[in-house]
């Protein structure tokens, strides 16, 4: 959800592609194309990003393809061309189903397990270079040490010299604000429900010592379609040990951490003050990103808005947001203050994802707060940013405000990041 800005990445060694962060939250189709397969929306149903994805760039393309597939066996099978990238050891453990994700540097496939027949999704990272491969070996750090059931899972790893494949649980029950818009009632103790596995996934992490830096409505995702699905957070790509970290292991020298913790990454809505102004960061820049999603979780609305990134940005450093208009009237003082709580300039007194699992409105699970069907409000305030946004949402890479690329201590090797569910005809994001 946003304004004609994307994701903040580290810039690549590859300068090709982009993200626009307009996102469908009820239906993003999938057109597939034999030689370079490219995810359109259906204009109809755009609410939440569009994504415009972007073949690999050259650089990425491995060299461990040599035969190349009959056009026979394309014609009759479109992902045989994809499937024939995969390790031989991938493909005897695993049944490539269909590709339902893909960026610049990256592809994912929902697979099956060819004796247990359990769901699985692949990520496939193209690597190259030596920076590259400390790049994918900081985010497999993170996915190896993290076991929460609020966390998406890492079941294993393969390596070859140019590529990475990362086999992970697949999440099947849609983003968060998907299931918000399906019901036909949401209410304060729906949004608590969310709010506290998204709070005790966060704990954990910061517990460990991780940073997300990237979380957003996207990166969550419910596990099953399932009332009593647990939601989890995904897409580490972007993710760092902050410096309260004793791992070493992950963060080989102190001047690898300083970059992690220095560098702006992530999607502008959602970024923390202390990231605008180029601060070292801390565990408290996902606690920002939480209250910004709180925000939208009960109106529908972005806390700061605005179509271009300075005044978005000076919007956010003056923490100018309001509880103006529909449905704030008809929340809480006790979500309000939760979230106020959260979009706190200064970083050391905002709360700890500690501290939001104590406070009052989760602890009630908002049994004293209004019990009013917030549902048409926050579905018209996504249906009319989704309008506004769909006409500014850029169409080609050339446009402005497509994307922020980082002009100094970039991580190369970067690419965009998408997350992981499977929904079919769906574009889904890679789940690390």
């Amino acid at each position: 959800m946003g304004s004609s800005s994307g994701k903040v990445l580290p810039e690549s060694s590859a300068k090709s592609g982009y993200f626009c962060t307009i996102k469908s939250v009820v239906e993003l189709r999938k057109v597939k194309k034999l030689d370079g397969e490219r995810c359109k929306p259906n204009p109809h149903a755009c609410l939440w990003r569009w994504r415009s994805d972007n073949r690999a760039s050259k650089e990425g393309n491995s060299k461990e393809v040599t035969e190349p597939v009959p056009l026979e066996e394309r014609l009759r099978n479109p992902n045989a061309k994809f499937r024939a990238k995969f390790d031989p050891r991938i493909t005897a453990r695993y049944d490539i189903k269909a590709l339902i994700g893909r960026g610049s540097f990256s592809r994912v496939v929902r697979a099956e397990h060819r004796r247990t027949r359990k769901p699985f999704a692949i990520k496939l990272l193209e690597v190259r270079g030596r920076e590259g491969h400390e790049a994918c070996q900081a985010e497999l750090g993170i996915l190896r040490r993290v076991n929460h059931a609020n966390i998406i899972r890492l079941a294993e790893v393969f390596e070859t010299p140019h590529r990475v494949y990362l086999v992970l649980e697949l999440a099947t029950g849609g983003e968060l604000l998907e299931r918000v818009v399906a019901r036909g009632t949401f209410r304060e103790c729906d949004a608590t429900r969310a709010l506290v596995m998204v709070a005790s996934g966060l704990c954990y992490l910061h517990t460990l010592g991780v940073i997300h830096r990237d979380l957003k409505p996207e990166n969550l995702l419910y596990y099953h379609p399932g009332q009593d699905s647990r939601l989890i957070i995904t897409d580490f790509g972007l993710a760092c040990w902050d410096n309260k970290s004793s791992d070493r292991k992950e963060c080989k020298t102190s001047e690898t951490k300083d970059w992690a913790l220095r560098t702006l990454c992530g999607t502008p809505e959602y970024l923390a003050p202390e990231m605008l102004a180029r601060r070292p960061i801390s565990s408290a820049v996902d606690m920002w990103a939480l209250g910004v999603i709180t925000y939208i979780l009960l109106s529908g609305s972005l806390p700061f808005d605005h179509n271009s990134r300075p005044r978005l940005f000076r919007a956010i450093l003056r923490g100018n947001y309001s509880f103006h208009g529909n449905p704030w009237n008809s929340v809480s003082t006790l979500a309000k203050s939760f979230i106020e709580r959260l979009l706190t300039l200064d970083p050391n007194d905002r709360m700890t994802a500690e501290d939001a699992l104590k406070h009052p409105w989760l602890v009630s699970m908002a049994a004293s707060s209004s019990n009013k069907n917030l549902h048409r409000s926050i579905s018209r305030n996504l249906q009319q940013r989704a309008s506004q946004a769909s006409s500014r949402c850029p169409s080609s890479s050339s446009a402005p405000g497509s994307k922020i690329a980082m002009r100094s201590g970039s991580r190369p090797g970067s690419g965009p990041r998408l997350g992981v569910g499977d929904r079919s005809q769906c574009s889904l994001k890679i789940a690390t």
